[in-house]
């Protein structure tokens, strides 16, 4: 009789330890986490969107396609209160580049940087597919236009 309440005890043991274990398991597991994981900054201090991602706040809304050197789409949803496309996309680190005579050169888009000096690729800025007249940073937004850049050489 004492070896059946010995072996009892031991199956008991066994299934407590077995039990705590997989509650430690489950909880580890099932913890949440609080990183953004459509973003990641890149070497050059943008920001990088993965496709369909909705990037920032505010009351105006406009979608941006990114094109890259291999014909690559990103498709943002940008989400701003600022009044020019290049004020907003450089506020939330999607584009950056150099002041120059003409206003900002964007040199970085989505973390991805052409050149034209160094590799003969340069940005090239859309509104509703058409090469754009004016410079992303006199752009004003336009509700129901799309924004897009793509690289080309």
């Amino acid at each position: 009789m004492r070896k059946k309440t010995s072996s009892r005890n031991t199956r008991s043991y066994i299934l407590c330890l077995v039990l705590m274990v997989a509650m430690a398991l489950f909880t580890t597991g099932c913890k949440g986490s609080t990183e953004d994981k459509t973003a990641s900054t890149a070497e050059n201090g943008t920001t990088v969107q993965t496709d369909g991602a909705v990037v920032g706040e505010g009351s105006t809304t406009f979608p941006l396609t990114i094109v890259d050197k291999e014909g690559g789409e990103t498709t943002l949803e940008i989400h701003t209160d600022k009044t020019t496309v290049g004020e907003a996309l450089t506020e939330l680190g999607v584009i950056a580049g150099e002041e120059g005579d003409y206003g900002l050169y964007v040199k970085t888009v989505n973390g991805i940087t052409a050149d034209y000096d160094t590799d003969g690729f340069y940005w090239a800025f859309y509104i509703n597919g058409e090469y754009a007249q004016t410079g992303v940073d006199s752009t004003e937004i336009t509700e129901g236009d799309s924004y897009s850049f793509k690289v080309e050489k």
